[in-house]
């Protein structure tokens, strides 16, 4: 059984360097990690990788031979991928024996809440080689401090978790860097553990980039028709409905949380690895056998033989009879 992370995120949120600090924090504690490089567009690599999608299709070459940008291009290098499967099970073989998986993804969003070649090409490889495989969903941490991209991030977070259908640890990554983009509204706790939705309608309302477009529109309109401006103030109301609505989904489906991450930091690494160990079943691997041996029997069925002790069952049978006969006395009387 092989263990492993698939390492996915918006770009810019950190998953190469988080590949690369996590296997060398893996390293020190005596797991053998291997990364595979699945990102064709991620040619300056920290790390050695043991697989390179690089030596199946480029990025370069696809744009270049059908015309494609470079988000065309990651979905055609994903779906050929996809069809060429076994070639990437030939190159995990050697590894699956003895090592621990890191799975470096591409950043393009789509791939994973939309579009459904990354997910075949997970779920092929948990079937072929019986992998146990955690998603570790990075997005940056400076996002908390716009109430607008918050609560985007949040619903590409839950959109990817419904879609990937795979143990999933949600990350801020960057954590250290935080208060340089200025202060939060709210605790980091409220962030971390998404609590109530609600208290950030204010500061949405309050955000200077919707006041300036209110702004903007207000001027370009002040000669407009009466029935013109109830139309704009009905817009800008929708939209505010919009936004309490989106924030009552993510509020319902109450899937959605993060822990925090400071990859420099080793306790802080150390933390996230715990968790991932208890999602992926990691930390149940080193268990004896003798243990498990037990736990099977002690789940196993008693298998007890009642025609070999008649009288027993004979004593059960009138017990039943006599309490059942209690009972109703005690009805009548």
């Amino acid at each position: 059984m092989v263990f492993g992370q698939v390492v996915i995120g918006p770009p810019g949120s950190g998953k190469t360097t988080y590949c690369n600090g996590m296997s060398q924090f893996l390293s020190l504690l005596g797991r053998k990690v291997a990364v595979v490089n699945l990102d064709p567009a991620n040619d300056a690599l920290p790390y050695d990788c043991a697989v390179n999608i690089e030596d199946l299709v480029k990025l370069s070459d696809v744009m270049d031979e059908h015309s494609l940008g470079p988000n065309g291009g990651l979905v055609y290098c994903m779906d050929y991928l996809e069809k060429n499967i076994d070639w990437l099970e030939e190159k995990l073989k050697p590894l699956i024996e003895d090592h621990y998986l890191l799975f470096d993804f591409p950043g393009q969003v789509e791939l994973f809440f939309l579009h459904s070649n990354a997910r075949s090409v997970i779920d092929r490889l948990i079937k072929k080689l019986n992998l146990r495989l955690t998603a570790v969903h990075l997005i940056d941490s400076h996002l908390c401090c716009d109430p607008g991209k918050y609560v985007s991030a949040l619903l590409l977070t839950l959109s990817t978790m419904l879609h990937m259908e795979l143990p999933h640890i949600n990350v801020l990554s960057k954590i250290d860097l935080i208060e340089n983009y200025g202060n939060l509204a709210f605790n980091l706790d409220f962030y971390t553990d998404v609590q109530d939705l609600s208290y950030l309608q204010y500061h949405l309302d309050q955000d200077p980039r919707s006041a300036k477009y209110r702004f903007i529109y207000l001027l370009e309109n002040i000669e407009s028709p009466v029935q013109q401006r109830f139309t704009m103030f009905y817009n800008i109301a929708t939209f505010r409905k919009l936004t309490k609505e989106l924030c009552e989904v993510i509020d319902d489906f109450s899937l959605v949380d993060f822990t925090t991450l400071d990859i420099q930091n080793k306790e802080s690494v150390g933390n996230l690895v715990k968790l991932i160990d208890k999602s992926n079943g990691y930390i149940f691997s080193s268990i004896d056998s003798s243990t498990v041996e037990f736990s099977k029997i002690a789940a196993a069925p008693l298998g007890w033989d009642y025609f070999r002790y008649p009288l027993f069952v004979l004593l059960i049978i009138l017990s039943n009879k006599l309490f059942i006969y209690h009972n109703l006395v005690c009805c009548l009387c």
